[in-house]
C-alpha cells in the first residue's frame, strides 16, 4: 500500500472547489490523498483526505507537508516555502529543506495536555 497518493492541480481554485467522495477515496490503496496547487498568495496550496482513518478532510497536516515541500522546493527552485492548507479551519504552515529533512513551524492549537506515569 502506497502511504499517500498525491494528486496535483493547476491552480489554488481548483483546489478550493473539491467536492471529495471519501467512499471512492476510502477505497483506494493508500492511507490517504493530498491535493496540491501552487498558490495565489502563499507558494502552494492543499488539502489533505484520509477517510479510511477516520479523518475525511484534515484541517492542517504536518505530514502531508513532508511530501509536499520537497516536491514544491525542488518546482520552484528554493527550499523556504509557506503554504496553506484550504481546509475549512485551514492553517498556514512554514516550511523548510534541511538537506534531506523538513521543517514545518506555524501556530497550533492545544487539545490535549496530561501526565503519563511510568
Amino acid at each position: 500500500m502506497a502511504r499517500d497518493i498525491l494528486a496535483v492541480f493547476d491552480s489554488e481554485d481548483e483546489i478550493k472547489r473539491l467536492r471529495p467522495d471519501f467512499n471512492r477515496i476510502a477505497a483506494l490503496d493508500a492511507f490517504a490523498v493530498i491535493s496540491s496547487a501552487p498558490g495565489d498568495h502563499v507558494d502552494f496550496v492543499s488539502r489533505f483526505f484520509a477517510p479510511a482513518a477516520g479523518v475525511p478532510e484534515d484541517p492542517a497536516t504536518g505530514s502531508a507537508h513532508c511530501t509536499l515541500t520537497p516536491y514544491r522546493a525542488q518546482k520552484l527552485g528554493k527550499n523556504k516555502l509557506i503554504a496553506h492548507q484550504v481546509s475549512a479551519r485551514g492553517g498556514e504552515l512554514w516550511c523548510e529543506m534541511l538537506g534531506d529533512r523538513v521543517t514545518i513551524a506555524g501556530a497550533t492549537v492545544e487539545y490535549l495536555r496530561g501526565e503519563i506515569t511510568i
